[in-house]
C-alpha cells in the first residue's frame, strides 16, 4: 500500500519528535505535514520565547523536514491555553502579522477554546477578525473538557465573525460532535491518540458511518505519548477493513490538501517533483548530521 499511497499529516507538532520520526514517517508515505503552532508544555513567559518559535516554524523545521524528503508547512496563531495570559497575549498578537506572509504558513491556527473562559474568547475573536481580513484560513482546537458545546461554540463564534464554513477546519473531533460540524459546512478534523481523543478503530467507523466528505485525519503526535504513523496506520486499518481506497485517499491526504491549499502555498508539485534528499545541506551553517555520511539522492541512473 506504502508504494502507492501518499499522505498528508495537517496536524503534527514536530519541533517535539526526533529524525527517526521523520525517516519513519517518509518510509510510510508521509509526503508532506502541517505543524500548527501550541504550547510547548509548560507556559512561555516572555514575547520573544513565541518569537524564536515561530521563527523556527518557517526557518529551521522545514529545512529539517526538507532532510528527510518531507514538506513542511505551519499555522501560526494564539494557542488558546497561553490566550490566558493577556499581558503576554496582547504582545503576541501584535507579532503574529510578521509570519502570517512567510511562505510555508498556510492558515492561523491552532487557535480556539481551552476552558472557554473570558480571556480565551477574546483572543479566539480577535485571531478570527484577522483571519478575515487576510483571507485565511482558520485551524481551531477544540477544547477537551465539555467537547460538543465548546465545539459548538466555536463554530457559532466563528459565524458570527462572517468567516466561511469551508474555510475552517474543527480539530480534534470525535463521535459526539462529527455531525454538528459537517451540517454546517466545516471541515471535521480528527486526531488519532493511543489512548484519548480518536483510536483508530473508531475512526474507520466514522468513515464507514458519514464517507469521506470533508474528514480529516491526523496524529497531533507532539511531546506526549503519541503516535507520528497514526495517519498511514489508520489508513492501513481503513483498507483492511474494506473501507473504498478513496474514501481513504480523501481523508488522508486530498482533504487536508484542499482544506489548507487555498492560499496555493501547499503545491502537491513541491513533494511530487521533488528530486530527493541532499543533507548536504546547511541551514544557517547547521546540519541534521551528527558524523554521518550525508545522504544525497540523485537522478542519475549509471
Amino acid at each position: 500500500m506504502k508504494d502507492s499511497l501518499l499522505f498528508i499529516d495537517p496536524h503534527i507538532h514536530m519541533t517535539s519528535r526526533t529524525t527517526d520520526d521523520y525517516e519513519a514517517m517518509r518510509d510510510a508515505g508521509i509526503v508532506a505535514i502541517i505543524e500548527p503552532s501550541f504550547w510547548l508544555g509548560q507556559p512561555r513567559t516572555q514575547v520573544g520565547s513565541f518569537q524564536d518559535y515561530f521563527s523556527s516554524l518557517v526557518g529551521w523545521e522545514p529545512f529539517r523536514a526538507s532532510q528527510f524528503g518531507i514538506q513542511h508547512y505551519c499555522t501560526i496563531g494564539l494557542n488558546s491555553k497561553e490566550a490566558n495570559n493577556e499581558a503576554l497575549a496582547e504582545q503576541v498578537v501584535d507579532l503574529l502579522p510578521l509570519y502570517l506572509h512567510k511562505e510555508n504558513v498556510v492558515a492561523i491556527g491552532e487557535i480556539g477554546y481551552d476552558d472557554q473562559t473570558k480571556a480565551e474568547d477574546k483572543y479566539f475573536r480577535m485571531q478570527l477578525e484577522m483571519a478575515k481580513e487576510l483571507d485565511m484560513t482558520v485551524q481551531v482546537h477544540t477544547p477537551h473538557r465539555d467537547k460538543k458545546s465548546g465545539t459548538i461554540r466555536s463554530m457559532e463564534v466563528c459565524l458570527e465573525h462572517g468567516l466561511d464554513p469551508s474555510n475552517v477546519i474543527i480539530d480534534h473531533n470525535n463521535e459526539e460532535t462529527v455531525q454538528d460540524v459537517l451540517d454546517r459546512g466545516f471541515w471535521a478534523a480528527f486526531t488519532i491518540y493511543p489512548k484519548t481523543k480518536m483510536g483508530n478503530e473508531r475512526m474507520v467507523a466514522v468513515i464507514k458511518k458519514y464517507g469521506s466528505k470533508q474528514i480529516i485525519v491526523n496524529s497531533s503526535a507532539d511531546w506526549g505519548v503519541s503516535d507520528p504513523l497514526a495517519v498511514p496506520k489508520t489508513a492501513s486499518l481503513m483498507l483492511k477493513s474494506g473501507v473504498d481506497r478513496q474514501e481513504i485517499i480523501n481523508s488522508c491526504y486530498q482533504n487536508a490538501l484542499d482544506a489548507f491549499g487555498k492560499n496555493g502555498k501547499m503545491n502537491p508539485s513541491a513533494w511530487l517533483e521533488n528530486k530527493g534528499v541532499d543533507q548536504s545541506q546547511l541551514f544557517l551553517d547547521n546540519s541534521v548530521l551528527r558524523g554521518q555520511k550525508p545522504k544525497i539522492d540523485t537522478d542519475k541512473i549509471v
